[in-house]
């Protein structure tokens, strides 16, 4: 989490402000200010919890005298009934904390508990999933970091960490070898040593990339399982291997069986189900 310090400090200030805006008066016109109390996280749902860390964070930004008691750690698998946190302090305080608290747990949680069935349908090949940057705006640090919790991998954060060249560079590029070459000049002049992924979208271009070479990694856009098994024995292991594209729960492991490498699959956060939990008073 120390890596996103910053954006999470930024996240959860305006997120406060957001909520609270000039007061929270439900509970300032009926909670003395110095009554205290207690709340519990109760899980509702079988799921993997994530974003407990995060919710703490959320207590101590809205009130340091918070005290919250993490009874179970990110990333593991829980059960209708359990409790998951407990914090005690200013009742004030914990009403103002707790949709934002809850907003983040059930969104996080919700990514962890899918992206943990999906790394299951596949368990016992060599693929992994992955997420995308299908993520909703200035939340992509805490999806991904749900998405790790769950079992899976982060594909890219941003822009900047990678060279995707997907179908809409290629074409404005003028196709895939202008494409590769142009963005092998681009690194060497600006001293970058980020991998270089190519999107294909047919077996042409497939062997398109492998005849250019100078890529880390290449993705079967939309190809069937057919195509796929069929993709992975032409590249033979020369470059990293992604599926992607409508892949279901329903087709993952088929899609794993041909033995690619890296499974990506947006829906981890653009159509995820929120987990069902729930903050009581205690």
């Amino acid at each position: 989490m120390l890596e996103f310090r910053d954006y999470l400090n930024d996240f959860i200030e305006k997120a406060i402000a957001e909520d609270v805006g000039n007061g929270d008066h439900s509970s300032n016109c009926c909670i003395p200010a110095s009554a205290r109390g207690a709340v519990q996280l109760l899980v509702k749902e079988n799921g993997v919890i994530a974003g407990l860390e995060i919710a703490r964070e959320i207590f101590r930004k809205v009130d340091p005298s918070v005290d919250v008691q993490l009874l179970l750690q990110d990333g593991v698998k829980v059960r209708h009934g359990d409790i998951a946190l407990r914090a005690e302090g200013p009742e004030r305080s914990l009403l103002r904390g707790e949709r934002l608290a809850l907003n983040v747990l059930q969104r996080m949680s919700g990514i962890a508990t899918q992206t943990a069935k999906m790394a299951e349908l596949i368990k016992g090949t060599r693929a992994i999933i992955l997420d995308t940057r299908k993520t909703t705006p200035n939340l992509r640090f805490l999806e991904k970091m749900a998405v790790r919790m769950g079992g899976g991998q982060n594909h890219r954060m941003g822009l900047y960490d990678m060279i995707m060249l997907k179908d809409n560079h290629i074409d404005f590029a003028g196709g895939i070898k202008p494409a590769i070459e142009k963005a092998r000049i681009y690194m060497a002049e600006k001293g970058l040593t980020i991998p270089i992924e190519v999107e294909t979208r047919n077996m042409n271009e497939l062997k398109e990339v492998l005849d250019t070479g100078g890529v880390d990694r290449v993705m079967f856009d939309n190809f069937t399982v057919e195509e796929t098994y069929k993709a992975v024995e032409l590249v033979n292991r020369k470059l990293e291997t992604e599926s992607s594209g409508g892949i279901t729960e329903k087709t993952i492991r088929a899609y794993a069986e041909t033995g690619v490498d890296f499974i990506s699959v947006g829906a981890l956060t653009h159509s995820v189900k929120s987990l069902d939990l729930s903050l009581k008073a205690i």
